[in-house]
């Protein structure tokens, strides 16, 4: 009898399983059907891309960028929006960068280089040396002082197309933007030019943060376009370059007043447990930050748009969340984490999309063994919309504070092949977004935050 009883429960459970299941596929196609049919993620990203532009923190297109998203998160239905208040560093570029090398038979050729971020501008004549090319940190360490002191070191560190990920590429190659200026400093260098993080050949120089090492000098940095760094390489190795030029204007202003950008749709039922979706609202100055990462903007505003005009009331409150400052500080994400820490609630989840806007093909999470199975259970749900990939390990740069308060970490992963050919660069624009992915992403996004606003983690 008691082996019965066990195959009934087991027969109900399988029964209630498969009931729960097949609703929630419904539910998830209803969302894919008003998004695709009635979305305004590209609209949404048109907006902020043409109307806005580039919205580094601290300037003028931030702020713009902050009243503008606001308003669409009004419009989109969000129950209530407000700003979280951050202070936030202000780094400018300045007038454009200029910079050149001497040839041995006299002739100069242009180097095509931009600023690093946050790097400190050269002199008000540039600076002039010989230069020493290194592949990597080893290269550099054996040269030594006496050979790297007074003279302009060049990165030339490509980055390794043999990762499929082109993430893992981005993690090997930075630490030559991020570490490379202090590392030249502590040995007596004056400058520093680093090969672009892109896996393709052509002439966009990408930007992107550096970061002075404390007790160091801060020396000028710049980064070379790829094809750049090849033409130099071989002048170099033919022993055809006198000494390297570079002029750079840029300089950090003190800290200002910004924001994070915040919806709510409140929970019906249990409203201080909150999910938490969003990208982060600013971009480096070069472009118009459409991938990096206007995308995971408009596709976290886009999740309370379709849910409000479905008339889905969650359980669960869902916060949208543009976060300020994540290309040089992470200021936004660590406020909204120091406020969750004194607002006595539950933050459950966070999702966060700042990959792109490319074709999504799943999840990364870090959470819990028991949040975790929780979310591979629903992976079959994802598998008419090809996000198959559900993949330990993952989540982003600001929702990572939330980690410490027990909350599930969940990135979005969307195909990484052509991500890295535009990012920091000036090719990141409207234009290079497809309509269909954009869409596709924020219906995966929402079905995620629906499923886990619905049964929790």
């Amino acid at each position: 009898m008691k082996r019965v009883f066990t195959f009934l429960a087991l027969l109900m459970l399988f029964i209630f399983n498969g009931n729960a299941q097949s609703n929630d596929s419904l539910m998830i196609k209803k969302i894919s059907d008003e998004i695709f049919m009635n979305g305004t993620a590209y609209s949404n990203l048109k907006y902020l891309c043409k109307r806005v532009g580039p919205r580094l923190s601290g300037s003028a297109g931030a702020a713009l960028a902050v009243e503008q998203t606001a308003r669409m998160l009004r419009e989109a239905g969000a129950d209530t929006v407000y700003l979280q208040s951050c202070m936030v560093p202000h780094w400018v570029r300045g007038d454009k960068e200029v910079g050149n090398a001497t040839l041995t038979d006299g002739k100069k050729i242009n180097l095509n280089i931009v600023a690093l971020g946050n790097a400190v501008g050269t002199p008000a004549k540039g600076i002039t040396a010989e230069v020493v090319e290194v592949k990597n940190f080893k290269e550099l360490e054996a040269l030594g002082a006496d050979k790297v002191r007074g003279k302009i070191v060049f990165y030339n560190y490509r980055m390794d197309p043999r990762y499929i990920n082109t993430f893992q590429a981005y993690g090997d190659a930075g630490v030559y933007r991020g570490a490379g200026p202090s590392r030249a400093a502590a040995l007596g260098a004056i400058g520093v030019i680093v090969r672009t993080l892109s896996p393709v050949l052509d002439d966009n120089p990408h930007t992107g943060a550096t970061r002075y090492e404390e007790g160091k000098p801060k020396i000028p940095a710049v980064a070379i376009s790829t094809n750049g760094a090849v033409e130099l390489s071989n002048l170099i190795a033919a022993q055809k370059v006198k000494s390297i030029y570079f002029k750079t204007n840029c300089q950090m202003l003190e800290d200002v007043e910004s924001f994070n950008v915040i919806g709510e749709l409140r929970g019906a039922e249990l409203p201080d447990e909150i999910i938490t979706v969003g990208g982060h609202l600013d971009s480096w100055d070069l472009a118009e930050g459409a991938h990096d990462d206007g995308t995971g903007c408009v596709q976290s505003i886009e999740v309370i748009r379709s849910l409000k005009s479905l008339g889905i009331r969650p359980k669960r409150t869902i916060r949208a969340v543009m976060f300020m400052n994540e290309e040089n500080g992470l200021r936004g994400g660590t406020q909204y984490a120091e406020v969750a820490k004194k607002e006595n609630k539950k933050f459950i989840m966070g999702l966060e999309s700042d990959a792109g806007g490319f074709t999504p093909r799943g999840f990364g999470y870090t959470a819990s063994l028991s949040q975790s199975a929780i979310i591979e259970k629903w992976q079959p749900l994802f598998v008419p919309y090809g996000a198959l990939e559900f993949k330990r390990g993952g989540g982003g740069a600001d929702i990572g504070p939330l980690r410490s308060l027990g909350t599930a970490l969940i990135g979005l992963n969307p195909d990484s092949q052509r991500y890295m050919d535009l990012h920091h660069a000036k090719t990141d624009v409207f234009e290079a977004v497809s309509e269909r992915e954009l869409n596709l992403g924020a219906v995966v996004m929402t079905a995620m935050v629906y499923l886990v606003a619905q049964y929790g983690l």
